[in-house]
C-alpha cells in the first residue's frame, strides 16, 4: 500500500509537472496579448484625445457665445452688421453732406451764410484753352448737393496735376457752377477721402498718382498713405507716411471698420476734470454695442467734435449732447477711447480762446455716431494708410516742438510701419497695436497747409501745361478734387457736349426756389421723434429707390446731351 501511495503521489507529481509544462508553453501567448494591451492604450489615447477635442470645441463655442458681437465683426461690421451698417452710413453721409456746415462762425456770419453770395471774381479759374495737355470728359458730369445748401456742378477732365514734389496725369473736376460763399477766395476743393464703389466722381488724385497703371507719374514709388496734423496757426500734410520727428510717442494702429471710409469705433467718450471722475457720454445699453462702439470718422473737413444729439436709435441710455451741456465747464477735457487706447482732447483744443467759442457741436438729425474734426488734429498726428484693401488708421501724440515746413520738402526716413499681420488677424476688433520698426527708407513729402483760424485748411496745387496755380480746401472726408472754370469761356466743342441745363439754370435761383417751398410740407420727418429701426430701414429703401430713379434720369439726360460716359480711370496719354 505504501508503494501504491507513493506511486499515486508520483502520478500527481507527474500531472503537476505536465500542467506546468502546459502553462510554460502558454507564456508566448500571454506575450502576444501584450500587443493587444498596446492597442488598448492607443484606443484610450484616442478616446481622451476626442474628449480633449470636444472640450476645446465646447470652449470655443462658449467663447463665441460670450463674444458673438466681436466674432461677427470678422466680415467688416460697417458692411455686414445691420445696425452698425446704418450708423456707419449716417456718419459717412454727414462727413460728406454736412462737412461745410460744421464750421465755427460767429452769430453774424451764421445769419449771413447765404445772404452773402458766392463771388466767382474772388477765385482763380482754370483756363482749359491755355493748357496743351487738357483732355475734357464733358459727357461725365456731376451735381454735388450738400446739406447746408451748397451746390457744385461741373464735368470731368484729365490733365497734369502737381501736388507737392509729385506730378501725374490725373482726372479732376472742372467746376462750372457754385452757390456757396464758403468757397469765396479759394479756387476749389481737394478731397483725400476713399473712393466710393460705383461713384461717377473722378478717381481721387492720390489714388491716380500712385496707380501702377498710370504711366505718366513720378509718384510710382510713393506709398498710398498720408498723415495730417495741425497747430493753432499752421498745418501740414505728409504724403507717403509721416516724419518721425512729428510724433512725440509711439504711433498706434487700428483697422478701419469699412473699406471706403476712415471709420473707427469710439467705445467711450468721457468729459470732466480727470479721466477717473469724468462723466461717460456714450452710455451703451448693451455690451455688444459697447464692444462695437459708435462709428466715428476722422475728418479734417469738420472743425469741431460732433457728438450724438439723441440716443442713437435706442443704442444709448443717454443723450451725449445733453450730458455735455449739463456738465460744461472751462478747463475740462474729453477722453476718447479707440481700440482700447484713450486719447485726451484738452480744453485748449476744443475751446477756441481767440473767438471765445466752444468747438463741440450736436449731430444733425439722423446721424448716429461722431465726427472727429480739427480739435483732434491739433493734439495728434493721424496717419491714413490706404496701401491695402482696407484702410488703417494710425494715431500718435503730436510733437509740439516740431517746426512745420513753409515749403515742400521731400526726404526719406526709416519709418515705423503698421503691424499689418496683427491687424489682419483682428479683422475689425477694436484693438490698437504699436508700430513695428522698419529699416527700409520711405519717401515722405511734407507739404505746408494754410490754417484759417483752426477751422479750415487750404493747400496749393497746380494743373495743366503750362502749370496753373490754385489754392484749394483740403478735406480728408471728401473724395472730390476740382477747381473752378468759367463755362461761358469754354471752347465750343466742350460747351456743345455739356447738358443744355448747365447754361439755362442758375444755382442761386434754384436755391431760392427750394427755400421758398412751404414750411407746411416739412414736418413729415418730425412726425417720428424716435423712429423704429424698421421704419428707418424702410425709409432708406425708399431713398435708395428714389436715388436710383434720379440716377436713371440723370444718365438718360447725359446720354441725350453727349456721348457715352468715359471711364474715370482712363488718364489718357499726355
Amino acid at each position: 500500500p505504501q508503494a501504491i501511495t507513493t506511486g499515486g503521489e508520483m502520478s500527481r507529481v507527474l500531472l503537476l509537472l505536465a500542467l506546468c509544462a502546459a502553462l510554460a508553453s502558454a507564456i508566448p501567448a500571454v506575450h502576444k496579448r501584450g500587443e493587444t494591451g498596446a492597442d488598448a492604450l492607443k484606443d484610450a489615447d484616442t478616446y481622451f484625445a476626442r474628449q480633449d477635442t470636444n472640450e476645446d470645441v465646447r470652449a470655443l463655442e462658449d467663447f463665441q457665445a460670450r463674444h458673438s458681437d466681436q466674432m461677427a465683426r470678422n466680415a467688416l461690421p460697417c458692411e455686414t452688421d445691420p445696425v452698425l451698417k446704418l450708423q456707419c452710413a449716417s456718419v459717412s453721409r454727414a462727413a460728406r453732406m454736412h462737412g461745410r456746415k460744421f464750421k465755427v462762425a460767429d452769430e453774424v456770419e451764421s445769419n449771413q451764410l447765404f445772404d452773402e453770395p458766392y463771388r466767382p471774381e474772388d477765385s482763380r479759374h482754370f483756363d482749359v484753352a491755355q493748357s496743351s495737355t487738357f483732355i475734357p470728359q464733358a459727357s461725365q458730369t456731376f451735381d454735388l448737393n450738400y446739406a447746408d445748401g451748397s451746390h457744385l456742378r461741373g464735368f470731368s477732365g484729365v490733365d497734369q496735376v502737381y501736388m507737392g514734389d509729385y506730378k501725374a496725369t490725373s482726372p479732376f473736376g472742372v467746376i462750372t457752377d457754385c452757390n456757396s460763399p464758403d468757397f469765396n477766395g479759394v479756387d476749389g476743393i481737394l478731397g483725400f477721402g476713399l473712393p466710393k464703389p460705383g461713384s461717377d466722381l473722378p478717381t481721387p488724385v492720390l489714388f491716380a498718382m500712385t496707380d501702377a497703371e498710370n504711366k505718366d507719374t513720378n509718384a510710382a514709388d510713393l506709398k498710398r498713405k498720408f498723415s495730417f496734423f495741425s497747430t493753432d496757426d499752421a498745418a501740414e500734410v505728409q504724403l507717403g507716411g509721416y516724419d518721425p520727428q512729428t510724433a512725440a510717442g509711439t504711433m498706434w494702429y487700428t483697422p478701419a471698420l469699412a473699406t471706403d471710409d476712415f471709420i473707427v469705433g469710439a467705445t467711450s467718450l468721457k468729459f470732466g476734470d480727470s479721466h477717473s471722475t469724468a462723466v461717460e457720454l456714450l452710455q451703451f445699453k448693451s455690451t455688444a454695442q459697447k464692444n462695437l462702439g459708435a462709428p466715428s470718422i476722422m475728418d479734417s473737413g469738420t472743425s469741431c467734435l460732433v457728438i450724438p444729439a439723441d440716443n442713437m436709435q435706442g443704442q444709448l441710455a443717454n443723450i451725449p449732447w445733453d450730458d455735455f451741456a449739463k456738465h460744461w465747464k472751462k478747463g475740462r477735457s474729453f477722453w476718447l477711447e479707440v481700440g482700447q487706447k484713450t486719447w485726451e482732447i484738452p480744453f485748449s483744443s476744443w475751446y477756441l480762446a481767440e473767438t471765445d467759442q466752444t468747438c463741440v457741436q450736436p449731430s444733425p438729425a439722423g446721424m448716429q455716431g461722431l465726427l472727429v474734426g480739427d480739435v483732434f488734429f491739433r493734439e495728434y498726428i493721424v496717419e491714413f494708410d490706404m496701401t491695402g484693401a482696407r484702410p488703417i488708421i494710425g494715431i500718435a501724440p503730436l510733437n509740439k516742438a516740431y517746426n512745420l515746413v513753409n515749403q515742400n520738402v521731400l526726404a526719406s526716413f526709416e519709418i515705423n510701419k503698421a503691424p499689418k499681420s496683427k491687424l489682419t488677424l483682428l479683422k475689425g476688433s477694436e484693438v490698437m497695436y504699436p508700430a513695428e520698426h522698419s529699416e527700409v527708407l520711405t519717401q515722405v513729402d511734407r507739404i505746408p497747409i494754410v490754417n484759417k483760424k483752426g477751422t479750415q485748411y487750404f493747400m496749393d496745387v497746380g494743373i495743366g501745361t503750362p502749370r496753373q496755380p490754385f489754392t484749394v480746401i483740403f478735406d480728408t472726408g471728401s473724395t472730390v478734387f476740382g477747381v473752378f472754370a468759367k463755362k461761358n469761356d469754354m471752347p465750343a466743342h466742350i460747351k456743345n457736349q455739356l447738358p443744355s441745363y448747365y447754361f439755362s439754370e442758375n444755382l442761386k435761383e434754384i436755391e431760392m426756389a427750394q427755400v421758398s417751398v412751404s414750411v407746411e410740407d416739412a414736418p413729415l420727418s418730425m412726425m417720428f421723434e424716435y423712429p423704429s429701426h424698421a421704419l428707418i430701414t424702410a425709409l432708406v429703401a425708399v431713398n435708395a429707390v428714389l436715388i436710383g430713379a434720379v440716377l436713371v434720369i440723370a444718365k438718360s439726360r447725359r446720354a441725350r446731351d453727349g456721348s457715352a460716359m468715359a471711364s474715370v480711370r482712363s488718364y489718357g496719354t499726355i
